[in-house]
């Protein structure tokens, strides 16, 4: 596998059209190729980023795979596709919708590019890194899930808001599912090094950390018409890079437990050092036991929705 290579997006709406984007703009990668079914449509924005990218002298080409089987030989591959959240919709409206899409988009990840660690942005986020592990057969290493980078960048972007100072010195931590019961961790949180409890009172902390737990539906709610993209896309652009560039860095992101934090098969946002391979280690930060708590609320809200496509036999006849 040549790493650095070749980037696959499977979803190019504003989401994957964003990763691609950011990822072309800093010439991380040879090539990107998106995958949507439509074509046109991608066709033209993988022709206008190509463009966008010989104005900077990067040397990324982006192109369009008009089946998944044109998907070959991926070092990496971003997992976009599915339903959006839409205005009133939860994360978990969406789980039998995206999970058929992710169990077909996974079972050709597999097929055609049997190498690709596999990032996934499709909601509810949690749940649908579970279904690509079990789909894909990959081991859980290889499988990883965007979204504690954006919800510790909102976080970060909610304590600037509230200082009006310490902006690119913030440093937000967001653990847990990627849901209303996320845990963000204040304890764990600085500005530039100080602790959040000595800059902000308690009350604007907590009013942050609701915040922060309700920042996609904020978006959601002024755009009306759909959900973020700019953040997601950034967020996930910044993964796709670690593992390309083998940074060893440590990013929040969701994974399958075996064990961490006292939990097993199921997913969760914890603390990871990302690399060539993928999550290459998991950290386990100590938590006192109000953030065991919410910890375990977290994850009994992802097992709830395992449990749904349990009972539903979704995963019967793999």
């Amino acid at each position: 596998m040549n790493h650095g290579k070749r980037v696959g997006i499977v979803g190019a709406g504003f989401v994957g059209s964003t990763v691609a984007y950011s990822l072309a703009m800093q010439g991380a990668c040879h090539e990107i190729i998106l995958r949507d079914n439509k074509i046109e449509i991608a066709k033209s924005k993988a022709l206008d980023m190509s463009q966008a990218a010989s104005a900077v002298r990067s040397h990324t080409v982006v192109s369009v795979a008009e089946d998944m089987s044109e998907l070959t030989n991926c070092d990496v591959v971003v997992v976009t596709a599915g339903s959006p959240r839409l205005l009133g919709m939860s994360r978990d409206d969406l789980l039998m919708i995206n999970a058929k899409i992710t169990k077909e988009v996974l079972r050709d990840i597999a097929k055609y590019s049997p190498d690709a660690i596999v990032i996934m942005v499709s909601n509810p986020l949690d749940a649908m890194t579970y279904v690509a592990i079990k789909e894909s057969g990959f081991d859980r290493s290889r499988v990883l899930g965007m979204a504690g980078i954006l919800d510790s960048s909102r976080m970060a972007s909610f304590i600037q808001e509230k200082l009006g100072y310490g902006g690119g010195q913030i440093r937000a931590s967001v653990m847990g599912g990627h849901g209303d019961d996320m845990v963000p961790l204040p304890r764990y949180s600085t500005v530039a090094g100080v602790p959040l409890t000595d800059v902000l009172t308690h009350a604007e902390i907590d009013e942050i950390v609701q915040r922060t737990r309700q920042g996609g539906a904020e978006i959601v709610a002024h755009l009306q018409t759909g959900s973020a993209y700019y953040a997601p896309g950034k967020s996930t652009a910044i993964m796709v890079d670690a593992i390309l560039k083998d940074t060893k860095q440590i990013h929040p992101c969701a994974v399958l437990l075996d064990g961490e934090y006292g939990y097993s098969n199921v997913v969760s946002g914890v603390p990871i050092m990302i690399g060539a391979n993928g999550c290459e280690k998991i950290i386990e930060v100590t938590l006192n036991d109000v953030e065991k708590k919410m910890f375990k609320k977290s994850v009994d809200s992802v097992q709830s929705l395992i449990d749904t496509l349990n009972e539903n036999n979704f995963f019967e006849g793999n």
